[in-house]
């Protein structure tokens, strides 16, 4: 039997590279795209190509999406690059603004849409968003990322039923704060990284969860607490985080 193919962003470290490590363990053939040119070679040399792009830059998105309409078609895409941004919005570089904007928001929007008019989907395919569990509260201290991770939540709702009607299943997963590089560069001073959840389980939770069809993924207890706490008493959650975070924070990172 043919190997199933699955294309994911942002590999490098974190998240996407548990995504890249549990898949190639079960057997899939990997596109891994990222900024890195070494990114991926582990997960390559066997199983499938990487390619360099910088996610930020609208053009190359055009041009990855042009060289992947000359690939095979995948199974399952996880659209996972992304970035923040922490401090006071109002010291935080302007520049920092649209690449948050075109690397969060706008990349997996348009490469979702270019895949599914290149016919790259297979019906019966999984197509995964990583938006954040800000999504269900109020994020001070990350406005920009906040706004661009909610942008990506509803854009996935919207397209669920036309994709549905194409045989492709849409999720969206909302982790927590998790132990990387990543979490740990924008984390506020104090802020405990054994607290976080390792990125393989999240990777585990996302992964079971989407390949059942599931439309909403938030892994572990936490996580799901902490999304009912902030539908149902978004003012208390909002004043949480502002004082776990906002308050806390000692420098601006972008």
């Amino acid at each position: 039997m043919a190997k199933k193919r699955a294309l994911i962003t942002g590999t490098s470290m974190g998240l996407g590279r548990a995504f890249a490590e549990k898949l190639v363990q079960d057997g899939w053939q990997l596109v891994t795209v990222d900024r890195h040119a070494h990114t991926g070679r582990e997960f390559s040399a066997t199983n499938g190509v990487h390619f360099q792009c910088d996610l930020s830059e609208p053009a190359e998105v055009e041009k990855l999406l042009t060289r992947l309409a000359r690939k095979e078609t995948f199974d399952l895409v996880i659209l996972n690059a992304g970035a923040n941004a922490t401090g006071r919005f109002e010291v935080i570089d302007a520049d920092a603004i649209p690449r948050l904007v075109h690397l969060n928001a706008f990349a997996p929007m348009a490469l979702a849409a270019g895949l599914a008019r290149a016919g790259k989907l297979n019906a019966g395919s999984n197509l995964v968003f990583v938006s954040s569990l800000s999504h269900f509260t109020a994020y001070p201290g990350a406005s920009v990322y906040a706004a661009t991770k909610d942008v990506i939540a509803i854009y996935a709702k919207s397209i669920r039923k036309p994709f549905a009607r194409q045989g492709i299943s849409v999720s969206c997963a909302f982790p927590g704060p998790l132990r990387t590089a990543h979490a740990e560069r924008h984390a506020p001073k104090g802020a405990k990284a054994e607290k976080r959840m390792l990125p393989q389980e999240a990777a585990q939770k996302i992964l079971a969860g989407a390949l059942s069809g599931k439309p909403t993924i938030i892994p572990g207890f936490g996580p799901v607490f902490f999304s009912f706490a902030g539908r149902g008493f978004p003012g208390l959650a909002a004043r949480a985080m502002r004082r776990l975070i906002y308050d806390r924070l000692d420098r601006e990172v972008w």
